[in-house]
């Protein structure tokens, strides 16, 4: 298995434990914060491996990028604590593993990476994905959804042969070395966690916002502003690649919408809750949820954006119900081009 990039003696020498001081589900004092630091660096039991909801945040928080999450993730592992039941854990793995029944293709720059979301490739269309190539399937899933499982082995064992199938099927042969990622997931995977796990990636990602944003200059001239306020749905993934928050501001102030202020944004968004209930943490879920929706109505939001299906999936109806219109950012952008 390839050895996670953490260094002990940075978390042994850090005088603030931001990875856990700053957690919005669990709560510590200074104190209590270092010597459960102390107790997972030691391999021993602790209550931040049974009580993490694996919001992946305090990858984010950490000022030396020391990896807390994944080692977090790695020691529940060893430890047999397992944040969703295990019935549910299995069915996930057979259901979200490869088919082995890619094949390779033609393709041109731009590619889109779909990841394993078929039903969102009509996103893809029109004068802002001009000419480009997409591709999609369980052969090339990306598999940062184990770290909401405890189950890093199965990172460990399933994304090299993920990365190896888009750069040889896809990309090395038709000479196209770049990648545009719709969904954070698969950005932050390749970007992010591949090489903290030590896994080479052939191939450059592009973030589905910086190519949005570069297209939307390139159109500005067919650009109608929407003139509508919005919240953004911050997804957990990107809390692995907080440097391409700015590309959302990017994106708002190029098609004319506001981003209003509220509490749970940036880098205190909330997260959807689906991981919660498949953690059968229903109470917490229901206790996000209605914090968030409740700061979206009360921001005055007439749309809310996501990147993540599974928070558009999760979050969806209930955000409609509340008076605001979910929606990718990339249909948002279509619509400033209709």
């Amino acid at each position: 298995m390839d050895a996670l990039k953490y260094d002990p003696q940075i978390c042994v020498q850090c005088e603030t434990c931001d990875c856990l001081m700053r957690c919005q589900y669990m709560d510590f004092e200074l104190a209590e914060a270092k010597a459960e630091k102390e107790k997972i660096l030691a391999g021993q039991a602790s209550k931040v491996l049974s009580d993490c909801v694996t919001c992946y945040a305090c990858e984010e928080y950490c000022p030396a990028d020391n990896h807390p999450f994944y080692q977090i993730v790695d020691r529940q592992e060893e430890q047999g604590i397992l944040p969703v039941p295990i019935p549910i854990t299995k069915q996930q793995l057979r259901m979200m593993q490869a088919r082995g029944t890619i094949t390779p293709a033609a393709v041109n720059a731009p590619v889109i990476n779909m990841c394993f979301f078929p039903m969102l490739t009509g996103c893809v269309r029109g004068p802002l994905y001009d000419n480009a190539s997409l591709i999609v399937g369980s052969d090339i899933f990306c598999n940062i959804m184990w770290l909401h499982f405890g189950k890093n082995s199965v990172i460990r064992e399933r994304l090299p042969k993920m990365i190896d199938n888009i750069w040889n099927f896809y990309l090395k042969d038709n000479g196209v070395d770049e990648l545009v990622c719709f969904h954070d997931e698969c950005y932050g995977t390749y970007t992010r966690l591949a090489p903290a796990f030590g896994m080479k990636v052939p191939f450059k990602s592009i973030h589905l916002f910086e190519y949005l944003s570069a297209r939307l200059d390139h159109l500005k001239d067919q650009i109608k502003p929407i003139g509508a306020k919005v919240a953004y749905q911050r997804p957990c993934s990107n809390r692995l690649i907080p440097e391409t928050q700015h590309w959302v501001d990017d994106i708002f102030h190029k098609i004319g919408v506001d981003r209003v202020e509220r509490r749970y944004d940036r880098e205190n968004a909330l997260c959807c809750g689906q991981v919660f209930r498949a953690q059968q943490r229903d109470e917490l879920a229901d206790d996000v949820q209605q914090r968030n929706l409740d700061d979206m109505q009360e921001a005055g939001a007439t749309y809310c954006v996501f990147n993540c299906p599974a928070c558009l999936f999760t979050l969806g109806d209930a955000v409609a119900e509340r008076g605001i219109f979910p929606i990718l950012m990339s249909d948002l952008c279509q619509l400033a081009l209709e």
